[in-house]
């Protein structure tokens, strides 16, 4: 499901983002804690929490914890000091981010969480995700229309403490298993990183040289694949599929490097998570029924590359 989104112009460096500084009025404060801004999904993410929270009326500060749930915890404790009216959080981790969130409960704080998932039902207000399973699918098909229907194939995947790393992988799986002749011959975890993804692609290649596709848990990773691939001179004739919708995978799906990314309307739930905690802290519940909100993907080929407008933005 979608709502209707407006343009925003992202403004705000990764410099801004790094951690909490004390706000100039606390009363009407909303703290956002992210991931890592380095990545553009987690910079947008933040960006647009941010500008919807001040548009509200509200004064607004972003912190990162870069997945470490220690930095989490004190990222909360700043929150509570700073006397936050509500907390805008995607957790570093689905179990390790509860005693967190259960940390701002108790300090009567309303947690609205985004992005990734809490294993436990009944302490944020609301959380808002992609549905990866629909966008797994989804990307796995595509993928499948560009490999063909058998060869060989690696992929590449997100931490095993964030949910959406085996959601995506699940969804891939539940796709590409119908076709017997395409056979996943490698996995490796890299952990969203371009980096890592170089790296762990480079391993990869060493043990099979000719594969046919790499299908990736997010662009950062498929962009290190590319890369690697690049390097080894194999990129011609290997399929390699994202997951995000980030600017650098669209140049690339634009420039027939990457075959397509599925994008992730981190645009719109950042913004309808802010909306959402706006009208709790106004009328005292929750503005939907149901506590967990999932948000269709849409695969960017491309047919349809040029429809994203801004960072995250597709135009229908």
């Amino acid at each position: 499901m979608f709502h209707n989104s407006k343009r925003f112009i992202l403004t705000a460096t990764v410099a801004a983002m790094t951690a909490f500084s004390t706000p100039t009025w606390a009363d009407g404060l909303i703290s956002i804690i992210v991931n890592d801004p380095a990545n553009p999904y987690w910079l947008t993410e933040g960006n647009i929490a941010k500008k919807t929270a001040e548009d509200l009326g509200y004064s607004a500060v972003v912190g990162s914890h870069k997945g470490d749930t220690n930095a989490e915890s004190q990222l909360i404790d700043t929150a509570i000091t700073n006397k936050s009216k509500a907390i805008i959080l995607d957790p570093a981790n689905a179990d390790g981010s509860i005693g967190a969130v259960k940390k701002a409960n108790a300090a009567g704080i309303p947690v609205f969480v985004v992005n990734a998932e809490l294993n436990e039902a009944g302490l944020a207000k609301a959380q808002l995700v992609s549905n990866n399973a629909q966008g797994a699918a989804a990307g796995a098909q595509a993928w499948v229309e560009a490999v063909g229907d058998k060869g060989s194939y690696v992929e590449l995947k997100g931490p095993p403490s964030d949910n959406n790393a085996a959601t995506r992988g699940n969804g891939f799986e539940t796709v590409l298993s119908q076709y017997p002749d395409l056979k996943k011959v490698g996995v490796e975890v890299a952990d969203w990183d371009r980096a890592k993804g170089n790296n762990k692609m480079q391993s990869l290649l060493q043990s099979h040289k000719d594969i046919k596709g790499v299908i990736s848990g997010n662009d950062e990773m498929a962009l290190g694949a590319i890369a690697a691939l690049k390097q080894a001179g194999k990129l011609q004739g290997v399929v390699v599929g994202g997951f995000d919708g980030s600017p650098d995978a669209v140049d690339a799906v634009k420039s027939g490097e990457l075959a397509y990314t599925v994008l992730q309307p981190v645009a719109v739930f950042a913004k309808e998570a802010v909306t959402q905690a706006d009208y709790f802290l106004k009328n005292g519940k929750t503005q939907v029924a149901e506590e967990k909100q999932l948000f269709d993907c849409i695969v960017i080929t491309k047919d349809n590359a040029n429809q994203i407008t801004e960072p995250f933005v597709f135009e229908q």
